[in-house]
């Protein structure tokens, strides 16, 4: 089945619904197709706790310049600087359009949006953590999602909902649509439209301890590897420091914003070696790799079973009023899964896999790239995790995700729709779902049968052990020759479920095929980066080398391998510096 759109924009998280929502209230109104894998609001943007980043001067004075100059260091200097100017600037505006939408923000005495510290986040260039984050309780990015949700609704977008990304229509640097499988029908339905933006979230279900929905598969960015699209600074995966142990589930940074201390099994405050300035608001990272230096030198606290070491987040010094008005989700979550009420007991937590700082290469206005030169695919735009501007470089802020997410969401969309205003369609192949179908009736096939659960455990399990918190080149290489073979013992996964209306075994397959494919150039990049920096940390390389690694990597599969390339950062406003706190 062919449908006819001018734009459809894939994944229906916040980035692709601002997006939507921009396109539709346009004023050529562009007729805008949503294609989701899920109900809008069961969207993993859902899942962010804290706030969203912007200096609004609520609480304290503030100025964009200081939250621009905090993403740069955060990021490592890996930061596209002009990118994170322009996302400390309209983070401004998009805090305020989201109240005028009807975002219920937590207020001030004096009935301003109220603002709170995390991690990372400086007044003065560095000088003493700032007020920065604005929030809605503890569920600000599920109350995002409501508030675009609803406007999308009332703008007239098109909703197609459990219709599931397989291909990309590209014919050289054009793009033509996409082809999409709908779950209810087993169908294949090709969209064909002037602009496609990708925005399908992230990946971090290739780990076995992690923050991600099981529907964070990567599907966005491994479809448009498979069709020979670049992938970025794909080493860089960050870890945060507060997931419940031996579960992932998060323990938001909030919890640190309002006075949380992390404690080590003597009840000491660890923080104050590794960053004294800013203790338990240093950035992610940071905190991760002092966790498990912690437990490296015994002094974890000693469980059983996944979470067997870990270290205390103590919230026992909020009180409950603190907790119960800004804090609730995360009190229900550790009473559920823990057994404990933080307002009495510490929480113990451990470092989990949390966000993709790399992902599909794309200027200012989301236009994908394809090189390293700047030369864009037409029609073809990314944006939100899957995507890489690249505003986080090496190490993500904390709130800086939603500041992302609506910032280049709404950018993109203002593109495509201009794009539309004046582009024409290219044309559509004959048979251009003829891949895809032949993709999903080579795992319907009978024959040879090899578990899709027996792969997904042993990516997730490679990749945390040899491509986590801390890297080595021996491990790295051997993560890479285990893919190699779980690629191979790919070829002959077959699907035992041969109905075609919701067969979840099908999807599964598809999903884990792109959690292989994220997996390998992942390793790839990490191996040939022989340097520490943010979030990449290489014990056989311990130092940052901006003499030869101050870029960023480009990733292609090319022949059966990965083929990689550079492209330079933007260093124009602020050249790198010791990253001390």
């Amino acid at each position: 089945m062919i449908r006819e759109f001018d734009t459809v924009i894939v994944g229906a998280g916040g980035a692709g619904l601002y997006a939507a929502l921009e396109v539709a209230t346009a004023p050529n109104t562009p007729r805008t197709a949503v294609v989701s894998k899920l109900f809008p609001m069961r969207s993993h943007t859902g899942a962010a706790q804290g706030g969203i980043g912007a200096a609004l001067g609520n609480v304290e004075e503030d100025k964009p310049e200081w939250h621009a100059f905090d993403t740069v260091k955060g990021g490592d200097y890996l930061v596209d600087q002009r990118a994170a100017i322009l996302l400390a600037e309209d983070a401004v505006r998009a805090v305020y359009d989201l109240e005028h939408r009807g975002l219920p923000f937590n207020r001030t005495a004096q009935g301003r949006i109220d603002q709170r510290r995390f991690g990372g986040h400086t007044r003065n260039f560095g000088e003493a953590p700032a007020f920065r984050s604005c929030y809605s309780a503890d569920r600000t990015g599920h109350m995002i999602l409501q508030t675009l949700y609803q406007q999308c609704i009332r703008s007239n977008v098109a909703f197609f909902n459990e219709f599931y990304l397989v291909d990309i229509l590209l014919d050289s640097r054009r793009c033509s649509g996409i082809v999409a499988y709908e779950m209810a029908t087993g169908e294949l339905h090709v969209f064909h439209a002037s602009a496609v933006l990708i925005a399908t979230g992230g990946f971090g279900r290739m780990f076995r301890t992690t923050s991600n929905a099981h529907s964070n598969t990567g599907d966005g960015p491994a479809v448009l590897a498979r069709r020979g699209v670049p992938l970025q600074d794909m080493e860089f995966f960050q870890f945060h420091p507060t997931g419940i142990r031996g579960m992932g589930i998060l323990i938001s940074e909030a919890v640190r914003g309002e006075g949380g201390i992390l404690r080590n099994r003597g009840n000491e405050r660890f923080m104050e070696r590794y960053a004294p300035g800013l203790l338990d608001l240093a950035p992610r990272d940071m905190i991760a790799r002092a966790i498990v230096e912690e437990i490296r030198a015994g002094r974890g606290i000693t469980g059983t079973g996944d979470g067997a070491d870990y270290v205390h987040l103590d919230a026992t010094g909020l009180g409950r009023e603190t907790v119960e008005k800004k804090l609730p989700d995360i009190a229900d979550f550790c009473k559920t899964y823990q057994g404990i009420d933080p307002v009495q007991s510490p929480i113990p937590v451990q470092p989990t896999a949390h966000y993709a700082m790399g992902g599909i290469p794309t200027d200012l206005d989301c236009r994908v790239l394809a090189d390293g030169e700047g030369n864009v695919y037409e029609g073809l735009y990314a944006a939100g995790e899957a995507a890489c501007v690249s505003v986080h470089g090496a190490n993500r802020l904390g709130t800086n995700s939603l500041v992302d997410l609506v910032v280049f969401g709404r950018r993109a969309g203002q593109h495509m729709a201009e794009f539309c205003s004046g582009a024409d369609r290219a044309g559509l192949a004959p048979h251009s779902d003829r891949r895809s179908h032949e993709d999903i009736c080579r795992l319907m096939k009978p024959g040879r049968k090899t578990s899709v659960r027996s792969i997904r455990d042993k990516v997730q399990a490679v990749m945390m052990e040899s491509v986590g918190i801390f890297r080595t080149a021996s491990g790295i290489r051997k993560a890479i020759a285990d893919l190699r073979v779980l690629e191979s013992e790919w070829q002959s996964v077959r699907v035992n479920d041969r109905n075609r209306m919701f067969n979840t075994e099908l999807m599964e397959a598809l999903e884990q095929k792109n959690l292989l494919d994220i997996a390998r150039i992942t390793a790839e990049c990490a191996l040939r980066r022989e340097e520490s920096r943010g979030a990449h940390a290489r014990e056989d390389f311990p130092l940052r080398n901006d003499e030869r690694f101050l870029h960023h990597s480009l990733a292609w599969f090319d022949e059966g391998g990965i083929r990689t390339a550079t492209r330079p950062v933007d260093l124009s406003r602020w050249q790198p510096m010791p990253r001390k706190y």
